[in-house]
């Protein structure tokens, strides 16, 4: 390294020779065709004995430049008399930030190097200040982000140096590229872009105005006719009031003469009563008397009958219960063999019938004797079809021989699926007993739909739960029992029940 420091601290810093300010140009890509293009201050102003001539200046021009820059002047004398517009101010900041990422960092002010590594956007966003300080204040920055401009946008870079502007161009993109490259008549083009901004809003403040004033008048007249309308009903609605307090004030004066009059006859009667009260003051002590030995006894009574029907009500309500199912059952049969066998109204009287035999009533054991296949599904639903009929299920015998290879959980799951279908389906009440003598905890489930779900107690397996169901049943409601355990059939075949095998429902259910 020289004495008089690298090519970078002349870019940055002033005090070296003219040379060095040549090499700090070079190093900043502003070699002699830069300088042509409108920065001749970059390239150094040496003499010819090879002496500095003027100092250079803190962006690689001379202080004379630096100072112009610092007022937005350039070279040629030209200045803005007003702040950059904002619409320029941005376009000019989005183009560094563009560039300022493929500029070296010894190349960029000291104060925008820790946004290098930013991205466009977000160096747009949190630098705009600080670049568009750079750019004001230092011309050799400036003239970086002009050269990379002049790569990116030729044509119009071109056309500013030649003194044109491109009719097409937006007027704002024009005057942000006259404003880094500093072209001949720069401050005229962003002058123009500000008082084109300023015309824009104005023109649309003044389209807003007018379009606000003609929703007011609008409004107004809107308010005007309500205010028309509104007082034409107050007036009819005034008019009404006075017609009915006319008639409200000549109510009044007939209601008050026979206020007078009724006044008159209420002492009358007062007289009256005060007489019969003394009278009747004696036999109302006697009534109460009575009335509360009367009341006493009501309620000794009440007490009595009410213990009665208590008496009665817990003595009937399981009979009552049991009776009042198989009258369900025999009516429902006595309905179901009036449409199976098409009866008509009878005709016939008393004297006709004494000869006459009742059918009998279907049962699960009917059902049995008909051409049907043990192991056929149909048989099931022809159990299924009686009146009233019960459908107990032995849960596990059942989900053991379909699916043993499932977890327990698995297989209730899996079997109240289907019976809750299979229960929608045919209408009849379904339960559906497991084991749960071995269980350590509550079973928490979610109840199915048209099923009744039981567990046997604690020493109790689910076979004595099942013919204690069936036993719990009245005689002649029709029951079918669903288990291929042979001591569970013989059981409940014995107390009136109809077994079927665990495989007839598995069938069943696949039809479900």
């Amino acid at each position: 390294m020289s004495d008089g420091g690298s090519s970078g601290d002349a870019a940055v810093g002033g005090g070296s020779s003219a040379g060095e300010a040549s090499g700090g140009a070079a190093a900043g890509g502003s070699s002699a065709g830069a300088s042509s293009s409108g920065a001749p201050g970059a390239a150094g102003a040496a003499s010819s004995g090879g002496e500095p001539s003027t100092e250079a200046a803190p962006g690689g021009g001379s202080a004379g430049d630096a100072a112009a820059a610092d007022h937005g002047e350039d070279e040629s004398g030209e200045r803005l008399d007003r702040p950059l517009p904002e619409g320029v101010r941005r376009r000019v900041v989005g183009i560094a930030a563009d560039a300022l990422g493929s500029l070296p960092a010894a190349e960029l002010p000291a104060g925008l190097r820790p946004y290098a590594k930013f991205t466009p956007a977000r160096r747009a966003k949190y630098a705009a200040t600080a670049l568009a300080a750079a750019l004001a204040a230092e011309p050799l920055f400036r003239l970086r982000i002009a050269d990379r401009l002049r790569l990116g946008q030729p044509e119009l870079v071109r056309a500013l140096e030649s003194g044109t502007a491109p009719a097409a161009a937006d007027p704002m993109d024009v005057a942000a590229a006259a404003y880094l490259v500093r072209s001949r008549g720069w401050s005229r083009l962003v002058a123009d872009a500000g008082e084109e901004a300023e015309r824009a809003d104005a023109e649309g403040t003044a389209a807003e105005a007018v379009r606000l004033a003609e929703k007011l008048e609008g409004e107004l007249a809107a308010l005007r006719a309500s205010a028309r309308t509104d007082a034409d009903r107050l007036r009819g609605e005034l008019d009404a009031a006075k017609r009915e307090s006319d008639a409200l004030r000549k109510k009044l004066r007939s209601l008050e003469s026979d206020t007078r009059r009724a006044e008159a006859a209420t002492r009358k009667v007062a007289a009256e009563l005060e007489a019969a009260r003394a009278a009747a003051q004696a036999e109302r002590s006697t009534a109460e008397g009575e009335a509360r030995r009367l009341r006493h006894r009501v309620a000794e009574l009440e007490s009595a009958l009410e213990a009665g029907r208590r008496t009665a009500r817990e003595g009937r309500s399981v009979e009552d219960m049991r009776l009042r199912l198989l009258l369900d059952t025999v009516l429902h049969a006595a309905q179901g063999l009036q449409r199976e066998l098409a009866l008509p109204v009878t005709r016939m009287r008393p004297a006709d019938l004494v000869e006459a035999v009742a059918p009998g009533a279907a049962s699960p054991h009917d059902v049995a004797r008909r051409a049907l296949a043990e192991d056929d599904p149909a048989l099931l639903d022809q159990l299924l079809a009686l009146p009233q009929v019960h459908l107990l299920v032995d849960g596990y015998n059942v989900t053991k021989t379909g699916y043993p290879m499932l977890p327990l959980e698995q297989q209730r799951l899996r079997l109240l699926g289907g019976l809750s279908m299979l229960a929608a389906q045919s209408g009849a009440e379904v339960t559906c007993v497991f084991d749960g003598q071995d269980l350590d905890t509550p079973v928490i489930m979610a109840q199915p739909r048209g099923v009744r779900v039981r567990f046997s107690r604690t020493g109790e397996t689910a076979d004595e739960l099942i013919r204690r169901l069936v036993r719990a049943e009245p005689d002649g409601r029709p029951v079918v029992v669903v288990s291929s355990d042979r001591e569970v059939a013989d059981g409940v075949r014995r107390a009136g029940a109809r077994p079927v095998s665990s495989a007839l429902l598995l069938r069943r259910l696949v039809r479900t």
